[in-house]
């Protein structure tokens, strides 16, 4: 009889949650429509990580779109996301990132457009010195009190986050509780399945 490991070595992973088949999260993806637009630009890198949770938020927000970065031999050109149809932000930590809340939010009278980097710290840091166009676009940033118990990545900044949490408290900023709520419900059990698997081959975990 198959141990627990060599079936999951067996298993697909899906293409859209990438997650292992036995453990697809796509019937939990909330769908939401919102006035608030994601703009992900992911690092090609991330793009089939299971420990990646942009492509995640995307799924869940129609009202999002994903630019993919790094690949070698082609340059990424943002600056037709700049429309006057909306306030663009960067969500992205940094000395001269403000604190989005809900004063600054209701100061802007246009809908919001959210662009987030989405990578490692390396990775992200690089969308600023690359992405010319976006050198004036205004940065702003989620605090929070303290660190997660259960995460996807070891975080290096206090305030540091999984995309799809940074995603989620920011709308929930903009947008409201009810929203945030749904997607931190989808990253938390993203978290507990990924554990699962990961305890199959780490059991120390």
């Amino acid at each position: 009889m198959k141990n627990l490991k060599e079936k999951i070595d067996e298993e697909l992973i899906c293409g859209r949650c990438l997650m292992l088949s036995s453990l697809c999260l796509c019937s939990l993806i909330p769908s939401l429509k919102l006035d608030t637009k994601i703009s992900l630009v992911i690092h090609h890198f991330e793009m089939n990580r299971s420990s990646n949770t942009g492509r995640l938020a995307l799924e869940a927000l129609t009202n999002s779109e994903m630019r993919v970065r790094g690949r070698e031999g082609e340059t990424l050109d943002l600056s037709d996301l700049l429309t006057d149809d909306y306030e663009t932000l960067l969500l992205y930590p940094s000395e001269n990132s403000i604190e989005l809340c809900s004063d600054y939010v209701n100061s802007i009278d246009k809908k919001i457009q959210l662009i987030v980097p989405d990578g490692n710290w390396r990775q992200t840091r690089k969308v600023f010195t690359r992405q010319k166009e976006l050198r004036d676009i205004k940065k702003v940033m989620i605090s929070r009190k303290q660190k997660d118990a259960y995460y996807m990545r070891n975080e290096h900044l206090d305030n540091g986050m999984a995309t799809l949490q940074a995603i989620a408290m920011a709308l929930g900023v903009i947008e409201g509780e009810e929203v945030q709520e749904k997607l931190l419900d989808l990253y938390y059990e993203k978290v507990n399945r990924t554990r699962e698997i990961r305890s199959v081959f780490n059991p120390k975990l």
